[in-house]
């Protein structure tokens, strides 16, 4: 069965993101490992064919390469530290989640002084783009690595990308999704402009989509706020939260002014303690709405 397999690589933290990798890069050939803490993450993936591990060190026993898709640095942390434990042919850990830089240059420090590789890799695309294997990949760090590992990127998103030194995949995300962060609530506050003028949601989403206002993230979001209803979470609001901490932390550092970026954080934090922060971030058009006061002019469908 091995030899019928594209390769096999390793997947820990089976979330939103996590879980849409292991599930495509099953889909696609390769063999996949998968661990997480959470029982249900577990069941999902295996019902997806992947292999469950009993532990991060488990894991890293049994696949030369490891994708990590964690919720906080701590947990990236604790997994540096257990792959660090096995010993052998070096492995290399892509890591692809959000976080500051300093926080996986401490990472990636463990992981080398154990023999291994890590590449700093941020994934830019929601939930439903990681289903719809619509994802671009930010690598950086060892080359040979990246260029090695380009079949596996392209067998779960639509490009990777070498940006060069370890920490300029994180630079290129916060970029990314500094524009993300905009354009979410400029798409919500346009969708509450047009409904509060009277106009159908649908009618607004099919026709900013076709003129020059669209992005691609009016065309992910604003069907969700056409229908107002976000439980299809791509994207959580809590986890959000996180990201724009990091990239407004960033832009302090090397004292880069973000006059819009900041502008939509109040949004966010009032979708939070709305009782949206389990839903996706779409959510920032119902927060808009009512502060405007909207009725719509056709039920929701």
């Amino acid at each position: 069965m091995a030899s019928k397999h594209k390769g096999t690589v390793g997947v820990i933290g089976l979330g939103i993101m996590g879980g849409a990798f292991a599930k495509n890069l099953a889909a696609a050939g390769w063999r996949v490992v998968g661990y997480d803490v959470s029982a249900a993450a577990r069941r999902a993936a295996k019902a997806a064919g992947v292999e469950i591990a009993s532990s991060a060190v488990d894991l890293a026993e049994k696949v030369p390469t490891i994708l990590t898709s964690l919720p906080k640095p701590q947990a990236l942390m604790d997994t540096a530290r257990a792959i660090a434990t096995v010993r052998g042919k070096p492995k290399v850990v892509v890591e692809m989640s959000t976080f500051a830089i300093s926080d996986k240059e401490k990472a990636e420090a463990v992981l080398r002084k154990a023999g291994h590789i890590m590449l700093d890799t941020p994934v830019s695309g929601t939930g439903s783009q990681a289903k719809n294997r619509d994802l671009v990949f930010y690598a950086s760090g060892d080359s040979k690595a990246i260029k090695k590992l380009r079949p596996m990127f392209e067998s779960f998103g639509r490009h990777v990308y070498d940006t060069g030194a370890f920490g300029n995949g994180s630079k290129m995300k916060y970029v990314a999704n500094l524009l993300v962060a905009i354009n979410n609530v400029a798409a919500g506050e346009a969708m509450v402009l047009g409904m509060k003028a009277g106009l159908d949601p649908q009618m607004i989403f099919d026709l900013v989509k076709a003129g020059a206002g669209n992005s691609r993230v009016f065309e992910l979001r604003a069907p969700m706020m056409v229908k107002n209803n976000y439980k299809d979470v791509t994207m959580k609001i809590d986890v959000w939260d996180k990201d724009m901490q990091v990239i407004g932390d960033y832009a302090k550092k090397i004292r880069v002014p973000t006059p819009l970026f900041n502008a939509t954080k109040p949004v966010y934090e009032k979708a939070a303690k709305s009782g949206f922060g389990g839903q996706d971030t779409g959510a920032v058009c119902a927060v808009l709405e009512k502060q405007a006061k909207v009725k719509r002019v056709r039920a929701a469908r």
